[in-house]
């Protein structure tokens, strides 16, 4: 019997060689990834590609199940490769230990899959692998958890609606497999404070959880030795608690001997900066001939304190807290109470606040990343929403489930589907598929990618030579980065700049917005690609857009389609009672029509609109006209939209 059985009985023939041949790319390999994985290995899914950035860590181990013990401070993605491959050794694995935004994974690689899961914990992250699978025309099956709750997302370009069509909040909460590795915010490394230090040092100790795998496996023996030592040097620190050497055992281990470890793994360092490691007897020193008090220093809670205040503010509180932690373990003998004495965080406990403040403003010193002030910490550090095993599981059968629609091609029959496990009717809750948003910055746009000669193409040659000539652009557009706005007809000091001395790498992102007041095209999404040899003709050719030959002829020949006209005498009603049952609320613009109803002012800006999701300024308005306090219409933008007074 075939090893693909049961799977060509419940699948049939046709969709059980379609998953055979497929040629799969999974993002995230960690407590969803390790799920999925599983899952489509089972299913028989022919090549499985899997990228990860973060490496193992022991509060992983509760639900991501392919990693075990002697794995900590392993690539996820390699071990879970390994791990899985048991389960079928017929499917093809390939790792990468790497972060899904470098060079290296760009639209012309996404396009060799035919199918891309999500199974990400960041907003930053699944924004970028919406945007490539658009730029790629291939699937995408988005995923999510947040504790008991989950969902699932089917996106496909031109048909559904895209992760960005929905505004999404930003997260306050980080899961905790994010900050050990590498952090790029102070966030990451006030809960690294918060939730691995202090609870390492006053709560229960990692490496006393369980005991360390003696594997004999020659493979992973380096990595078992240096997590012996580890052990060995994490015991010896809170043995030594109380003393005078302690402060400096738990520095010099965390802020020196890790981070020397940390930096030695060149891999990681590749596309951004190395940590830079602590000694506690130099920066000391330089306190004490500050003559910094540690007592003005902890008052001054609303100012960002340097690496030597940092210091002695660490030190004091680590004291304070030993300390305390003595007196309870001596009270819990007094008493013959047999429970472990343990000190937690709580924001309004000065000595926790202060050693979370001090340890991840030190411990962002390293990574180069911006410290903030005690105040600020003490906000920004609030609970971390729990992962659930069964949460990643259930929503991890439906991921691969939608696959299959999408192998058929059956992108109407796709479902949004919810895990509410706390709503009345039922634990899923399946949706039909939404439409893309014809308002969406992301997907409701028009994609190319062009071939670029970085060596001699400047900002005229696109905006002139190519946008211009070849793609019919009047005199009313501008381009924009993620940096920021890099011409329009008033912002013309660029033009003359080669595109790399304007920041614009191969395989970066630049958009066209149209401000032709009449009948303008759709927002413009070029895909920097970069020639390996140089152009001989031009130095800026379309690779999807067929230039627009005949400028002069109907707009239906161009090549960037028109934005949907509105009716202009569309109007929406709104709701006009306040909470009392009449009038309305004066805050928000509104209008009267010709039946004296009141309407709300819909109509936005989507040049506005676009310039704001690539995180640059707003694009100024022009001719913008000045009114008096008595005129009867006020232009209250430079889209047309007016207020009736």
């Amino acid at each position: 019997m075939p090893r693909d059985y049961s799977n060509h009985k419940s699948l049939g023939l046709p969709l059980n060689t379609m998953v055979k041949e497929a040629r799969i790319l999974m993002v995230g390999a960690g407590g969803i990834g390790c799920e999925l994985l599983k899952n489509l290995v089972l299913t028989g899914f022919g090549e499985i590609h899997i990228v990860d950035l973060d490496t193992i860590d022991l509060s992983n181990l509760n639900r991501q199940f392919l990693f075990r013990h002697e794995h900590i401070k392993k690539s996820k993605a390699l071990v879970a490769k390994e791990a899985a491959h048991q389960f079928n050794p017929k499917v093809k694995l390939e790792a990468h230990h790497a972060n899904i935004k470098d060079s290296e994974f760009n639209v012309d690689w996404f396009k060799g899959f035919t199918m891309v899961f999500n199974a990400l914990d960041n907003l930053e992250a699944r924004r970028h692998v919406n945007k490539m699978c658009l730029a790629a025309d291939v699937p995408l099956i988005e995923s999510g958890t947040t504790g008991f709750n989950g969902q699932v997302q089917v996106i496909k370009k031109g048909v559904t609606a895209c992760y960005d069509c929905s505004v999404k909040e930003t997260p306050k909460t980080f899961p905790v497999c994010t900050i050990r590795s590498t952090p790029s915010q102070p966030i990451h490394c006030i809960v690294w404070g918060k939730s691995y230090l202090l609870s390492e040092i006053f709560g229960t100790s990692e490496d006393e959880s369980k005991e360390m795998d003696h594997s004999e496996d020659s493979e992973n023996a380096m990595e078992i030795e240096k997590l012996r030592q580890e052990s060995q040097a994490l015991k010896k620190i809170k043995e030594a608690m109380g003393t005078s050497e302690f402060p400096q055992l738990l520095f010099d281990k965390v802020y020196k001997d890790d981070i020397v470890r940390l930096r030695s793994m060149e891999d990681m360092w590749k596309t951004r900066r190395p940590p830079e490691a602590l000694d506690y007897a130099t920066v000391l020193k330089t306190a004490e001939e500050s003559a910094l008090v540690k007592e003005d220093v902890i008052k001054d809670g609303q100012r960002i304190w340097n690496l030597e205040e940092n210091l002695l503010v660490f030190k004091d509180s680590l004291e304070r807290l030993s300390a305390r932690l003595q007196a309870e373990k001596e009270k819990a003998a007094a008493t013959a109470d047999s429970a472990e004495p343990v000190i937690t965080f709580d924001k309004d406990d000065e000595d926790t606040l202060d050693f979370v403040a001090a340890s991840s403003n030190l411990r962002s010193l390293i990574f180069g990343i911006e410290c903030k002030s005690r105040f600020d910490i003490k906000q920004m550090a609030g609970n971390i929403i729990p992962a659930i095993a069964t949460t990643n599981a259930i929503v991890a059968g439906l991921c691969v489930l939608e696959s299959f629609k999408v192998l058929k091609g059956e992108y109407l029959n796709t479902k949004e589907i919810f895990l509410s496990p706390f709503a009345p009717e039922r634990l899923l809750n399946p949706d039909r598929m939404r439409r893309p948003n014809p308002d969406c910055p992301v997907c409701s746009v028009a994609q190319t990618r062009v071939l670029v000669d970085m060596t001699r193409a400047t900002l005229n040659d696109l905006v002139e030579d190519f946008l211009r000539m070849e793609l019919g652009y009047g005199e009313e557009f501008s381009v924009s980065n993620e940096a920021g706005l890099l011409y329009d007809p008033d912002e013309t000091d660029n033009l003359s700049k080669k595109l790399s001395e304007l920041g614009i790498e191969g395989d970066s992102f630049l958009t066209v917005i149209d401000d032709n007041d009449t009948n303008p095209r759709v927002n413009l999404v070029l895909n920097i690609q970069e020639s390996k040899s140089p152009l001989d003709d031009i130095p800026i050719k379309a690779l999807d857009l067929r230039p627009k030959v005949d400028l002069d002829a109907d707009f239906s020949l161009s090549p960037i389609p028109r934005r949907p006209s509105k009716p202009k005498d569309e109007v929406e009603p709104v709701d006009i009672t306040n909470g009392n049952g009449n009038g309305h609320d004066n805050s928000t613009p509104t209008a009267t029509n010709g039946n004296g109803t009141v309407v709300e002012n819909k109509t936005s800006s989507l040049k506005r609109q676009a310039v704001e999701n690539l995180g640059g300024p707003e694009k100024r308005a022009k001719n913008a006209a000045k009114a008096s306090a008595d005129d009867d219409v006020i232009l209250v933008d430079d889209d047309g939209s007016i207020l009736i007074d």
